[in-house]
C-alpha cells in the first residue's frame, strides 16, 4: 500500500491543476447513511424512497406541501436534512482540504449535500446535487443560505417572489446547468483528478472521469480511492486504484506530500484531520520553495489544523490500513 500513497502524493505534488471528485463513501465514515446499501435508508423504508422520486413533482404543483413535507411536519418524511446539518467531518474530508490549502488541489466536486467539505475548511467546493445548507430559486437560480430563513412561513419566497426550494437536486430534477457546466469545465482543465469514495454509477457526475480523460489535458493522471473497484477501474478510465476507506487512505497521502514539500521527516503516524499533526508543526516548517506554495494559509486559517499547532501523538490515527490496487498506465 505504501508504494501507492508515495505514488499518489508524488502525482499530486507534481500537478498543476488537481480536483477532487466525492460520492457518498466520504460522508458515510462520519455517519451520513447511505440510501441503497444493505442498512439504507430507502432499502429499510421502500415508502421514502417512493416518496423521493415524486418530490420535485410535488414542489412544482405544490410548494407548501412540499416544505412540510421536507420538514417533516406531515406524511412519512423526517427532518432527515436538518439531522444531516449536525454531522460533523471525518479525517477524509480534513485531508481533502488540507491538500486545497496547500495549493495543491484547486477545486472539489461533490455528489455529497451535507455540506461537510466546508465545515472542514475546504472553499472552493461545487455541489453537483445541490447542498442542505442552501435554498435555490428555480425561477432566477438565485441561491441563499438555510440560515437566512426561518421557515416558519411555508413556503419560503425568493426576492423575485418566487417558491424557494432545498439546493438539493431531486429525482427527475435537471442538474443546475451553471453547476453542469462548471463541473465540465473542471474535468477539462486538470491535470489530475482524484476520485473519493463514489461508485461512478449514478449519471452526468460519472461522466466527468471519461471527460478528463477524452477531452481534458492530455497525460491527465486519474486516481480512485474507492472501497471497490468501480466501472472506471473495469473501463480503464482510472490510472490506479487505491482500495480503502477514504478517512484512513487520504490523512496518508496528506502525510506523504508534506514529506515530498519538506515540512518534515516522515511520520509512523497519519493524520487524521482531526487535530494538527507533529510534521506540520511550526518546529518542522523548513525554509524551502515549497513553503511558498502554502504561504498565506497561517494568515488567512490561523486556525487550520496542521499549521503553526504542534500536536500530540495521541492525536494522530495510528496504523491505518487499506488494501491496494493497481492499474499500470499501459493497461498490464
Amino acid at each position: 500500500m505504501q508504494n501507492l500513497i508515495r505514488q499518489l502524493a508524488a502525482d499530486m505534488v507534481a500537478s498543476r491543476y488537481a480536483i477532487v471528485l466525492t460520492g457518498a463513501g466520504v460522508s458515510t465514515e462520519s455517519g451520513v447513511p447511505d440510501f441503497r446499501g444493505p442498512k439504507g435508508i430507502w432499502t429499510t423504508n421502500p415508502q421514502a424512497e417512493a416518496q423521493a422520486y415524486q418530490r420535485y413533482e410535488r414542489f412544482l404543483n405544490d410548494p407548501k406541501a412540499y416544505w412540510e413535507e421536507m420538514l417533516g411536519t406531515v406524511g412519512t418524511s423526517s427532518n432527515f436534512y436538518q439531522e444531516m446539518r449536525k454531522v460533523e467531518p471525518n479525517p477524509g474530508h480534513y485531508a481533502i482540504a488540507r491538500l486545497e490549502h496547500l495549493g495543491i488541489v484547486k477545486q472539489t466536486i461533490t455528489q455529497n449535500i451535507d455540506g461537510l467539505h466546508e465545515k472542514a475548511g475546504t472553499r472552493n467546493v461545487m455541489h453537483y446535487h445541490g447542498t442542505v445548507e442552501k435554498l435555490r430559486c428555480l425561477s432566477c437560480g438565485s441561491r441563499f443560505s438555510v440560515d437566512d430563513y426561518s421557515l416558519e412561513k411555508l413556503p419560503p419566497l425568493c426576492r423575485c417572489g418566487r417558491p424557494l426550494k432545498y439546493d438539493v437536486v431531486h429525482f427527475k430534477e435537471p442538474i443546475p446547468s451553471d453547476i453542469m457546466d462548471a463541473a465540465e469545465s473542471e474535468a477539462m482543465k486538470c491535470d489530475l483528478m482524484l476520485i473519493c469514495g463514489t461508485s461512478a454509477v449514478v449519471y452526468p457526475f460519472a461522466a466527468l472521469p471519461a471527460i478528463a480523460r477524452n477531452r481534458g489535458r492530455s497525460g491527465v493522471r486519474i486516481i480512485e480511492v474507492n472501497a471497490e473497484p468501480t466501472p472506471l477501474t473495469h473501463q480503464g478510465i482510472s490510472d490506479y486504484l487505491i482500495q480503502g476507506k477514504t478517512g484512513e487512505v487520504l490523512p496518508l497521502v496528506v502525510d506523504e506530500v508534506g514529506r515530498l514539500m519538506g515540512w518534515g521527516r516522515p511520520n509512523t503516524q497519519a493524520c487524521t484531520g482531526l487535530s494538527p499533526c507533529p510534521q506540520f508543526s511550526e518546529s518542522h516548517r523548513p525554509d524551502t520553495a515549497a513553503e511558498k506554495r502554502s504561504s498565506t494559509l497561517a494568515a488567512n486559517h490561523p486556525k487550520a489544523p496542521g499549521f503553526g499547532v504542534s500536536a500530540s501523538p495521541s492525536s494522530c490515527l495510528i496504523g491505518a490500513r487499506a488494501s491496494v490496487r493497481f492499474r499500470c498506465p499501459s493497461g498490464g
